[in-house]
């Protein structure tokens, strides 16, 4: 690659959240340049003051470093304190004949620039060389471009007020940046900036520009098609192990069927050469299925710490439950575990919680004594006669043992005799007062002896 250290850069522009494409070119960033055992710098480019905003430059710090992404340089480098620099290549440039003062008119909209007619009676522009531009990518293979129809563009405002392409190149060049990856709607930025570069005599990174993540009607991903920025996917409860695992593989693959990758493992095997050229289309439900996949890796205590995490649950557990439901998921793991068995996010079970699917877990549940009954039965003192059959099995069992095999062992032999529906259906109906929840071995085993048998004897005195 002919460089001595691979140096890599991410440079949003704290004008907005930080998005899925965003910290998808971030990682890719990252990816390269620890493979190569380079550095990374995050720099923003922060010169938009109408658009500016404090918050959005703390969210894009944050969501990089929530996801895992950690930088080389202590603090962000600040395009906003960088004006001497800028300012010195400019004059430099003026004085070769490389750029000049432009005086504009009414009749001149400047449109290269996007300024507006009669805002401003000077700017700065490139003398353009109008010669051909071609470079090698290193996703895409050479490509060139004829920068005649770009004219003699603005790079910038005066010389206090650099604009976009002059800034990057200086940057890129005062923070020896050794390869740009970006995506690829930042491929007709590159002959202006090379233009630039070659004026000044910098040596010209290497580019690689990645396909843009599209929607899956290969449309451009928006806010129509749900959450795009990664603070809306941390809030809803996903992990940043899946997040990271799923970004890496929206353009790229390492050349085989794997799919479960750490950090360490996917800087091992990234390879600039084997990503796509084509759109990477963002599919909510494989992003499910590789957070439920680390999701279940978590141990109880790691999976109730997510659920008080707070950011999920709309910045409170609180929110979701009361504090004596928290108190009693955290005492009893088997229900942690039994929470999660059915759900992708955190956010799906604080959901869960808050529809009241699970209260049969923090207090006694209510219903008609007629639930008790197996389909067309129609006896209630059968049902009864059968629960106080199940609940003198269960009484003779050790408070100790009271496992879910344990209840299913010593319930399973009369179950069979009598009759599975006949036996568990009220049982369970007993327990958890719904006709769908999990099975009364499940239930019990969780609930515990003592409050087993007081539901089930709640059940017997509704049946009398």
């Amino acid at each position: 690659m002919n460089f001595k250290k691979i140096v890599t850069r991410f440079p949003p522009s704290p004008t907005g959240f930080l998005h899925i494409g965003g910290a998808r070119t971030a990682l890719f960033n990252f990816l390269f340049a620890k493979k190569h055992g380079g550095k990374i710098l995050l720099r923003l480019e922060d010169t938009d003051t109408a658009r500016y905003k404090k918050e959005f430059e703390d969210n894009i710090i944050q969501g990089l470093a929530w996801l895992g992404i950690v930088f080389d340089n202590p603090k962000p480098f600040k395009q906003s304190e960088r004006i001497d620099s800028y300012q010195s290549h400019l004059k430099t440039l003026v004085k070769s004949g490389a750029a000049y003062l432009s005086k504009e008119t009414e009749d001149d909209p400047t449109s290269s620039s996007g300024l507006r007619r009669a805002k401003r009676a000077e700017v700065i522009r490139f003398k353009n060389p109008n010669k051909k531009i071609t470079f090698h990518d290193l996703v895409r293979g050479e490509v060139s471009f004829d920068t005649t129809d770009l004219g003699d563009f603005v790079i910038a405002k005066s010389l206090e007020e650099p604009l976009y392409h002059l800034a990057v190149v200086v940057d890129d060049f005062d923070m020896a940046i050794t390869h740009v990856i970006r995506g690829e709607d930042h491929i007709s930025n590159t002959p202006r900036q090379i233009l630039i570069g070659d004026a000044l005599g910098f040596k010209r990174p290497q580019y690689a520009h990645i396909p843009l993540i599209l929607a899956p009607d290969r449309s451009k991903l928006s806010k129509r098609h749900g959450a795009t920025s990664i603070e809306n996917y941390r809030d809803l409860g996903y992990l940043a192990e899946a997040m990271i695992n799923y970004l890496a593989l929206l353009g790229w693959n390492p050349g085989n069927n794997e799919e479960i990758f750490t950090l360490a493992q996917l800087i091992e095997q990234f390879d600039l050469s084997k990503v796509q050229k084509s759109g990477a289309i963002f599919n909510i439900e494989k992003l499910n299925w590789f957070n439920k996949h680390y999701m279940q890796k978590l141990s109880p205590e790691e999976k109730l710490i997510h659920l008080a995490d707070g950011h999920h649950l709309q910045d409170s557990h609180k929110k979701f439950m009361s504090e004596e439901q928290f108190k009693i998921i955290k005492a009893n793991p088997k229900l942690i575990e039994l929470m999660t068995e059915r759900v992708a996010t955190f956010g799906e079970l604080g959901e869960l919680i808050n529809s009241g699917e699970y209260d049969y877990f923090f207090g006694k549940p209510v219903y008609e004594k007629k639930v008790l009954l197996w389909k067309d039965e129609r006896d209630f003192a059968k049902t009864k006669t059968r629960l106080a059959r199940a609940r003198k099995f269960l009484e003779d069992m050790p408070a100790d043992s009271f496992n879910r095999l344990a209840v299913k062992e010593a319930l399973w032999p009369y179950a069979e005799k009598e009759g599975r529906g006949e036996v568990l259906w009220p049982l369970r109906l007993s327990l958890s007062g719904r006709e769908k929840s999990p099975d009364p071995f499940t239930i019990a085993a969780i609930l515990g002896k003592e409050e087993t048998l007081s539901r089930i004897n709640s059940a017997i005195n509704l049946l009398s």
